[in-house]
């Protein structure tokens, strides 16, 4: 009772402070409301030394906010406008990194909102086959699945494991020594990380973090992070959750330290949210108004302010259970602690 006190009185604290300064620090939001429903992310901090609320007051102190550009306009010129606030320069070969959705009906992002991005920044569309079947997991299919949801019209499609894998070292984590992604992936400079965010049945949450560190990897890369680094072939269910959600972290580590943090750009569509990921053709409807368009430098603060804006948001019961369930802010809390990124951050709506 006492230590529920104490973050409640901690988070009215903070609260006050925010709203006094005008500004939007949001951290670790989404952990504190879930501590309030007693679920896993609760469970395992109660495990720890350190208490929550020493956790809070520790972060806060130590991290500077990222900048996480926000707004409402979920069209093509709203996309190109946000990607305009991070006033980014490419210097080389653009990547454009988005799903292509497992037909017949997933909620990927569609051609007709993505093209005039894609095509500012000269980019090549890419993406990776999958490793669990389903219409995308060879080459000859998966790009007739491209054709068909028009991104082969708006510009160059990329199947980046087409021709093999490269493995990429990873240091820093305790999951993973190396990454594995297609070979075609050393041909990029400069990457547009473009990310539906939803539900997942895996992850809990889809984002960012999950389009790199999961679309990015080769089909035998992504047995080796939904294994946590065990095997590289079979399955990619594995039985230890929390270990699986620190390799997704620490594989996008890898990634961001090989590339150059200053070589790539995230941003984060919050449309059609359903508990599903558009790796299911049949996804369920959502249950949440369409929210808006995030960006930023910072792919750890970019899931963290997406995953608050859904715990804001009405009708979030089905994909809060579901991010809870899987303890899937576990991804981001260990992402900060190896360094990717931080999940303080200041959201700047380019709205007002």
């Amino acid at each position: 009772m006492k230590r529920v006190f104490a973050i409640t009185i901690l988070v009215l604290t903070m609260a006050l402070l925010m709203v006094g300064c005008g500004e939007t620090h949001q951290e670790q939001s989404s952990t504190d409301l879930a501590s309030k429903e007693d679920n896993l992310p609760l469970v395992e901090e109660e495990k720890d030394d350190i208490s929550s609320e020493e956790r809070v007051l520790e972060t806060e102190s130590a991290a500077e906010p990222s900048a996480v550009f926000f707004t409402t306009d979920i069209t093509a010129e709203g996309l190109v406008r946000i990607y305009e606030q991070l006033d980014w320069q490419p210097t080389g070969n653009v990547a454009v990194k988005i799903s292509t959705g497992e037909p017949p009906a997933s909620n990927y992002l569609r051609s007709e909102l993505i093209g005039n991005l894609v095509q500012q920044v000269d980019g090549t569309i890419v993406e990776c086959n999958t490793a669990y079947g389903g219409s995308r997991s060879s080459s000859a299919m998966h790009r007739q699945v491209a054709e068909d949801h028009g991104f082969t019209a708006i510009a160059d499609f990329d199947l980046m494991d087409e021709e093999g894998e490269v493995e990429w070292p990873m240091s820093g984590g305790n999951r993973l020594d190396k990454i594995i992604v297609g070979s075609h992936a050393e041909n990029y400079s400069d990457w547009v990380i473009l990310s539906h965010f939803k539900g997942h049945a895996m992850a809990g949450f889809g984002g960012a973090i999950k389009n790199v560190g999961i679309g990015i990897s080769s089909p035998s890369g992504k047995v080796y992070v939904h294994t946590a680094g065990t095997k590289t072939s079979g399955s990619i269910w594995y039985s230890d959750q929390d270990a699986w959600l620190e390799a997704l972290a620490e594989m996008v580590k890898g990634f961001n330290d090989h590339v150059g943090s200053e070589h790539i750009v995230y941003i984060n569509v919050m449309n059609r949210l359903s508990v599903d990921c558009d790796c299911d053709g049949n996804p369920a409807e959502p249950d949440i108004h369409d929210i808006g368009i995030l960006a930023s430098f910072d792919p750890v603060a970019l899931d963290q302010a997406c995953v608050d804006l859904i715990y804001q948001a009405e009708g979030n019961e089905a994909l809060v259970k579901r991010m809870e369930s899987l303890h899937g802010v576990h991804t981001l809390e260990h992402a900060e602690e190896i360094g990717l990124g931080s999940r303080t951050y200041e959201l700047l709506n380019i709205d007002e």
